[in-house]
């Protein structure tokens, strides 16, 4: 599939089947996250693997989806401000950004490589840096869900809903 089928066909799955991820793939989806380009290459990020029945229920309870329950794996992503590239003009800290690049290349290598996700933003970051102390520090940007999608996984009807090039792209 090219990168255009890629990016197209990808959805933000939230039904996933039983069948366990093979760690091949997993390397795989972490190769591409090291491989994301980070501002002057510093890469102030950390990812944390979940595939423990421990650590996935101290993490799904951090979350209000009882769907992420059903994962084999859920990748963390933060970024660290400290040692971050810092735009002289105006101090603007680019570890959120850098973090968010990497946590992209996550979400399409994952589709990638016929596995389902989402990006999940919406849960209580405080709480996870508090049951994973190597979490405390870093600003926690997202989740992912990492599984084979359900047979009847479908996107949602907010997947279909584009803004027009004409309202995003302005050409000066």
């Amino acid at each position: 599939m090219n990168f255009s089928e890629l990016v197209t066909s990808r959805y933000s799955c939230r039904k996933f089947s039983s069948r366990p991820v093979d760690d091949e793939k997993l390397h795989k989806i972490l190769d591409a996250a090291i491989s994301a380009p980070t501002a002057k290459n510093i890469q102030p990020v950390k990812i944390w693997v979940m595939k423990s029945p421990e650590s996935l229920e101290k993490i799904t309870s951090c979350a209000p989806f009882p769907w992420m329950k059903d994962v084999p794996i859920i990748l963390a992503v933060g970024g660290l401000g400290d040692g971050a590239f810092v735009r002289p003009s105006d101090g603007r800290n680019f570890e959120d950004v850098d973090a968010s690049i990497i946590a992209t290349h996550i979400m399409l290598a994952v589709h990638a490589e016929g596995l389902g996700t989402t990006w999940v933003g919406y849960f209580d970051a405080p709480k996870a840096a508090e049951l994973f102390p190597e979490m405390k520090g870093y600003d926690l940007v997202a989740l992912f869900p990492v599984g084979y999608p359900a047979d009847d996984a479908m996107p949602s009807d907010r997947h279909f809903s584009r803004k027009s090039k004409a309202d995003i792209v302005s050409v000066l």
